[in-house]
Protein backbone atom coordinates (compact mmCIF):
# COMPACT_ATOMS: atom_id res chain seq x y z
CA UNK A 1 0.00 0.00 0.00
CA UNK A 2 1.21 3.23 -1.12
CA UNK A 3 1.49 6.36 1.51
CA UNK A 4 -1.38 7.89 -0.85
CA UNK A 5 -3.70 5.31 -0.31
CA UNK A 6 -3.04 5.56 3.28
CA UNK A 7 -3.57 9.18 3.46
CA UNK A 8 -7.03 8.73 1.66
CA UNK A 9 -8.44 6.39 3.72
CA UNK A 10 -7.60 8.08 6.74
CA UNK A 11 -8.46 10.98 5.26
CA UNK A 12 -12.54 10.03 4.24
CA UNK A 13 -12.75 8.53 7.67
CA UNK A 14 -11.99 11.99 9.15
CA UNK A 15 -14.03 13.65 6.78
CA UNK A 16 -17.00 11.48 7.69
CA UNK A 17 -16.40 11.80 11.46
CA UNK A 18 -15.93 15.87 10.88
CA UNK A 19 -19.71 15.92 9.05
CA UNK A 20 -21.43 13.09 11.95
CA UNK A 21 -19.54 15.45 14.59
CA UNK A 22 -21.00 18.99 12.90
CA UNK A 23 -24.55 17.42 12.09
CA UNK A 24 -24.52 16.67 16.19
CA UNK A 25 -23.08 19.49 16.95
CA UNK A 26 -25.91 21.47 14.98
CA UNK A 27 -28.53 19.56 16.19
CA UNK A 28 -27.63 20.10 20.44
CA UNK A 29 -27.67 23.89 19.10
CA UNK A 30 -30.93 24.24 17.94
CA UNK A 31 -31.91 22.46 21.01
CA UNK A 32 -30.52 24.43 23.18
CA UNK A 33 -32.02 27.57 21.24
CA UNK A 34 -35.54 25.76 21.57
CA UNK A 35 -34.83 25.95 25.02
CA UNK A 36 -34.27 28.82 25.99
CA UNK A 37 -30.35 28.10 26.85
CA UNK A 38 -28.82 30.33 23.60
CA UNK A 39 -29.77 34.09 23.02
CA UNK A 40 -27.65 34.19 20.14
CA UNK A 41 -27.89 32.11 16.88
CA UNK A 42 -24.58 29.90 16.40
CA UNK A 43 -22.29 31.39 13.57
CA UNK A 44 -21.21 28.26 11.41
CA UNK A 45 -19.21 30.63 9.02
CA UNK A 46 -16.76 31.76 11.88
CA UNK A 47 -16.35 28.34 12.97
CA UNK A 48 -15.33 27.15 9.34
CA UNK A 49 -12.98 30.56 8.67
CA UNK A 50 -11.13 30.02 11.96
CA UNK A 51 -10.76 25.71 10.94
CA UNK A 52 -9.39 27.04 7.56
CA UNK A 53 -7.20 30.13 9.45
CA UNK A 54 -5.53 27.01 11.60
CA UNK A 55 -4.91 24.64 8.90
CA UNK A 56 -3.53 27.31 6.66
CA UNK A 57 -0.76 28.28 9.11
CA UNK A 58 -0.32 24.63 10.46
CA UNK A 59 -0.05 23.71 6.57
CA UNK A 60 3.34 26.27 6.42
CA UNK A 61 4.58 25.32 9.89
CA UNK A 62 4.11 21.39 8.29
CA UNK A 63 6.17 22.70 5.16
CA UNK A 64 8.88 23.87 7.04
CA UNK A 65 9.32 21.05 9.81
CA UNK A 66 8.98 18.12 7.29
CA UNK A 67 11.31 19.91 4.62
CA UNK A 68 14.22 20.34 7.94
CA UNK A 69 13.83 17.14 9.03
CA UNK A 70 13.47 15.11 5.47
CA UNK A 71 16.45 17.22 4.50
CA UNK A 72 18.66 16.40 7.35
CA UNK A 73 18.24 12.89 7.32
CA UNK A 74 16.14 12.17 10.67
CA UNK A 75 13.16 10.67 8.45
CA UNK A 76 13.02 9.74 5.00
CA UNK A 77 10.63 7.97 2.68
CA UNK A 78 10.49 4.44 0.55
CA UNK A 79 10.72 6.30 -2.80
CA UNK A 80 8.28 3.39 -4.34
CA UNK A 81 5.63 4.14 -2.07
CA UNK A 82 5.66 7.87 -2.03
CA UNK A 83 3.42 9.84 -5.03
CA UNK A 84 6.79 11.85 -6.56
CA UNK A 85 4.75 15.05 -5.98
CA UNK A 86 7.14 16.95 -3.58
CA UNK A 87 6.92 20.45 -1.73
CA UNK A 88 10.56 21.35 -1.25
CA UNK A 89 12.10 17.97 -0.25
CA UNK A 90 9.14 16.31 1.51
CA UNK A 91 6.41 14.64 -0.01
CA UNK A 92 3.41 15.75 -0.04
CA UNK A 93 1.18 12.68 1.11
CA UNK A 94 2.62 14.04 4.51
CA UNK A 95 0.60 16.71 4.81
CA UNK A 96 -2.38 14.48 5.24
CA UNK A 97 -1.53 14.09 8.65
CA UNK A 98 -1.81 17.93 9.44
CA UNK A 99 -5.23 17.92 7.60
CA UNK A 100 -6.65 14.88 9.41
CA UNK A 101 -5.98 16.77 13.20
CA UNK A 102 -7.18 20.27 11.74
CA UNK A 103 -10.16 18.40 10.92
CA UNK A 104 -10.62 15.85 13.71
CA UNK A 105 -9.76 17.62 16.74
CA UNK A 106 -12.48 19.96 16.51
CA UNK A 107 -15.25 17.15 15.54
CA UNK A 108 -14.00 15.16 19.14
CA UNK A 109 -14.03 18.67 20.81
CA UNK A 110 -17.83 19.33 20.15
CA UNK A 111 -18.46 15.96 20.43
CA UNK A 112 -17.27 15.33 24.04
CA UNK A 113 -19.81 16.42 26.86
CA UNK A 114 -19.30 20.00 28.27
CA UNK A 115 -18.05 20.22 31.78
CA UNK A 116 -20.32 20.85 34.05
CA UNK A 117 -20.35 24.71 35.79
CA UNK A 118 -20.79 24.47 39.38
Amino acid sequence: MTYLWLNVVFLVAVCVFWIIAMAAHGRRARRRIAAGELTTTPRPGRRVAALFLTLAVLLVLTAIFDNLIVGFGIVSYDEAKISGALVGVAPLEDFAYTVAAVFALPALWVLLPAKESR
